[in-house]
């Protein structure tokens, strides 16, 4: 069991009011994409791919779906065009699934990683930090204890940030001076944990993408020194990513995929957008777990990302 465990009512109606937008908009592409046609051929196949590709499903994910759905259609040979909703929503789930994007009750701490060391990554501005203080809400709520590292001393806003966040949750902020070394943050943060027993660390970095070269410099160096308290230090490294910007987050986890070893992933701010295909090509594209999706404001907004929820949701009920 999850430490955030049981995908409650309340949980289905967030994700379901979240993904409002995207679902109108896939969903009058598709009964645009079908007028007129009674079964799915090759015209409906063409104007099907324009739709997940305008969806910001991403072109090898959409190119991956239309040959299952081929492959479908040569096998059945006739399927009609109102069969494809649930056609989609299955070739969807296998894709998910088989990418090893099971569905998640949220963190696993495994036993003997104490305190859980979470390293978190992504430019400025995607919702990074208030992941983190959502996550450091959702751990405290489960018993834990939790310590908070600023090391984003590059800006005096992402300190002030992380700071009101830990005054919010109720749990203790490690900072230093603006500009002090970002290692230097993170080292104070574990030994403050360590010392205090603390079950979980969550560590806030830099959001700069001036060059891959510096980013993984930068990131490599925050695990060196991590790694001077806890050996196998950060046992996650979670990327964020703004799901609002389509095809920039498929640019940003390239980038950080490239510079760091990322273990995980959340997609925010998909109640604001008609662009939540990018958590079905992210998830696809990189074949690295989507731990959580953001769908508002509210602290309990940052749901632990179920890919039968998230789909059923999408496409409607059924069996997957």
């Amino acid at each position: 069991m999850g430490l955030f465990s049981f995908f409650s009512k309340s949980k289905k109606e967030t994700l379901d009011k979240g993904l409002e937008k995207t679902k109108q908009s896939f969903f009058s592409k598709i009964t645009r994409a079908v007028a007129g046609k009674s079964k799915v051929d090759e015209d409906v196949l063409d104007n099907l791919e324009e739709v997940l590709v305008t969806s910001d499903v991403g072109v090898d994910t959409t190119l991956n779906i239309i040959k299952r759905i081929e492959e479908r259609v040569a096998r059945d040979k006739y399927v009609g065009t109102s069969e494809l909703n649930n056609i989609l929503r299955d070739e969807i789930s296998s894709l998910l699934t088989e990418n090893n994007t099971e569905d998640t009750e949220g963190y696993e701490i495994p036993a003997g990683k104490k305190p859980y060391v979470i390293m978190v990554v992504g430019v400025n501005g995607v919702g990074k930090t208030t992941t983190i203080g959502k996550l450091a809400y959702q751990f405290k709520k489960a018993g834990k204890k939790v310590y908070l590292g600023a090391a984003d001393t590059f800006r005096a806003a992402a300190v002030e940030q992380i700071v009101i966040w830990g005054e919010r949750v109720g749990v203790p902020v490690v900072k230093q001076q603006m500009g002090s070394d970002p290692a230097s943050v993170a080292f104070d943060t574990l030994s403050s944990a360590v010392a205090n027993d603390a079950d979980v660390v969550l560590i806030d970095t830099a959001g700069r993408l001036h060059n891959k070269k510096g980013l993984m410099d930068e990131l490599s160096k925050i695990k060196r020194v991590m790694q001077k308290v806890i050996p196998d230090a950060p046992h996650d490294v979670m990327l964020v990513l703004d799901g609002s910007t389509g095809q920039n987050a498929f640019e940003q986890a390239k980038q950080f995929t490239e510079a760091t070893q990322v273990s995980s992933m959340a997609i925010t701010k998909l109640d604001g957008t008609a662009k939540g295909g990018v958590v079905i090509g992210i998830s696809d594209q990189f074949k690295i777990p989507v731990r959580y999706i953001g769908l508002g404001e509210g602290m309990e907004d940052l749901q632990p990302f179920n890919r039968r929820e998230f789909v059923n949701s999408l496409f409607g009920e059924g069996n997957l």
